[in-house]
């Protein structure tokens, strides 16, 4: 059996505050709450949250998740929250102008697959969903005006990014407030004992969640701040969905794979340490062939890709996966094209601008006109730069080509 301060070890690894203090303290509160819940013979109730801003997670939210599974397998009650009010709002916490606000509708839509993607890490058996509109929705009016009574503008006003945005005249909207607000009647709600964030959730769980707790009678809940952030494909800034620079759960190996390739070489060392949870000794062993060329980056970066693909889909797509890369990228021929590619039929003459847009591969016909420009469309391998081509039936079967990793063959039928 594991001890208590094994589990803290284990469970405090990765954690930071931005003061030794808050992480001294937290590493107490801990320790002290593992002990009274095996006096008591409970589990710790530990969640963290996920807002449906869009349908998909990425690799960055895997971070938080493998926080959480560590609590599962130490046998702690988990739990996957899904924000489905709180993305009404959406966080403001490390953003510098307010979000865009979301119809119930689409948050809805989005949310329904988040838990099948959470268990790519989590275990299905040991995770509870919840949906925060359960104890949100039925809050009135009078009920906010109790809970925001336990707040002062300033501690809100004193966040970094608001204070930015009062420093350049930039409007902070009431509902922003809000946020904050309804994140830590999460906590509430839950009467949960941890809760486990990235370092832009510092203020609503550290400050607003611990802060209501106590208000409301229920101790405060030990905060497990995640202290790096998993940079994007352009290997430098935090992963997002709203930059773009992210790597979904949902893509498909090929794609999945492809985009770890696209991540430059600098970047390795924190894939290896976030996503694959590397220990330190692996991880000097990396850093020091790297360095000495001892180990090739492309060669790591294809592991890497690899076992990623492996991790979130199966070690037989990761296998396709890599075929296809071999195929395409690796081949003497740079123009190769891989043998297991979707297959649409056309049974009339067509422009390709539109039939690219109509297969969704591209975004519009403007779109496609602008890689065609550039040399990012080909016909069976060659560039297509006329506007107006167009693929006739008697020209069937035909290969299409949209950048690196795009591919469709067209055949007859319709």
């Amino acid at each position: 059996m594991v001890s208590i301060e094994e589990q803290v070890d284990i469970l405090m690894s990765g954690a930071e505050y931005g003061d030794p203090e808050t992480k001294n303290a937290m590493r107490r509160d801990l320790h002290q709450r593992l002990t009274e819940a095996e006096k008591e013979g409970r589990a710790l109730r530990v969640y963290c949250g996920y807002d449906p801003r869009t349908a998909d997670l990425h690799l960055g939210h895997t971070i938080t998740m493998r926080k959480l599974r560590q609590f599962q397998d130490f046998g702690h009650d988990v739990t996957f929250l899904v924000g489905t009010f709180t993305s009404l709002i959406g966080d403001p916490s490390d953003k510098d102008s307010a979000r865009e606000q979301l119809t119930p509708e689409q948050v809805d839509t989005n949310a329904r697959t988040y838990a099948e993607q959470a268990f790519k890490v989590l275990d299905r058996d040991k995770t509870r969903v919840r949906r925060n509109d359960e104890w949100l929705s039925p809050l009135d009016f009078a009920d906010i005006i109790r809970l925001a009574s336990n707040f002062t503008v300033q501690q809100f006003l004193a966040r970094d990014n608001f204070a930015n945005r009062v420093e350049t005249g930039q409007p902070i909207y009431l509902h922003e407030f809000f946020y904050a607000l309804m994140q830590a009647y999460d906590a509430v709600a839950q009467e949960a004992d941890v809760q486990v964030g990235g370092q832009d959730q510092l203020f609503n769980i550290v400050v607003a969640g611990r802060k209501l707790q106590q208000a409301l009678g229920q101790k405060p809940q030990i905060a497990i701040i995640m202290g790096e952030s998993l940079p994007g494909t352009d290997g430098i800034i935090k992963m997002s969905k709203s930059l773009g620079n992210h790597i979904p759960l949902l893509s498909e190996p090929w794609d999945m794979f492809g985009k770890v390739m696209s991540v430059p070489d600098g970047a390795m060392p924190i894939y290896h340490k976030l996503i694959l949870g590397w220990q330190p000794k692996e991880m000097a062993e990396l850093e020091s062939g790297l360095k000495d060329s001892s180990l090739h980056p492309n060669e790591v970066k294809m592991r890497l890709a690899h076992e990623i693909v492996s991790i979130f889909h199966s070690p037989q797509a990761a296998e396709a996966a890599q075929k296809r890369w071999d195929e395409v990228f690796r081949s003497k021929d740079k123009h190769a094209i891989p043998d297991d590619i979707p297959e649409e039929r056309l049974g009339e003459t067509k422009k390709i601008v539109d039939i690219l847009r109509d297969l969704k591969m591209v975004s519009s016909g403007q779109e496609a006109k602008q890689l065609m420009k550039g040399g990012g469309i080909r016909m069976d391998g060659n560039t297509v730069e006329d506007q107006h081509a167009q693929i006739t039936p008697e020209m069937l079967p035909v290969v299409l080509q949209v950048g690196k990793r795009k591919f469709v063959r067209l055949v007859q039928g319709s």
